[in-house]
């Protein structure tokens, strides 16, 4: 099936959104790092070198799997979605409750959008 429904297409927004937040933090720690501003010099780049992976992975992700309708992109996606709960609720109960909430947000509607059965139905088939 080549046709997209709303919420394979809304998915891919939310892993995208989700890959481009990564690649920013992850250049942005680099940078930081290479300025100096880190204390650990191989720590750094090591977060900075993983953040732009994750990014260009969710991207591809997204782009790669979900907007072309490939059966694969779906798993990535939903794991993504799973281990980002955690990570935002950790930051609202870090007292960082607007990136907390705002990612809880997004990944509930990401997974939601990618469970969804119209998305079930394009990636998977009518079997």
């Amino acid at each position: 099936m080549s046709k997209r429904p709303p919420s394979l297409v809304a998915a891919a927004l939310v892993v995208a959104l989700e890959g481009l937040v990564a690649l920013g933090l992850g250049g942005y720690g680099l940078l930081e790092t290479l300025r100096g501003a880190a204390g650990d010099l191989t720590a750094g780049l090591a977060a900075g070198a993983f953040g732009l992976l994750v990014g260009t992975g969710l991207l591809w992700v997204a782009w790669g799997g979900l907007l072309k309708v490939e059966r694969w992109g779906r798993a990535p996606g939903v794991l993504t979605q799973i281990l980002l709960i955690p990570v935002a609720v950790t930051l609202i109960q870090s007292q960082q409750a607007l990136p907390g909430g705002t990612l809880l947000v997004m990944a509930v509607v990401g997974l939601a959008a990618l469970l969804a059965p119209p998305t079930t139905r394009a990636l998977v088939g009518e079997d």
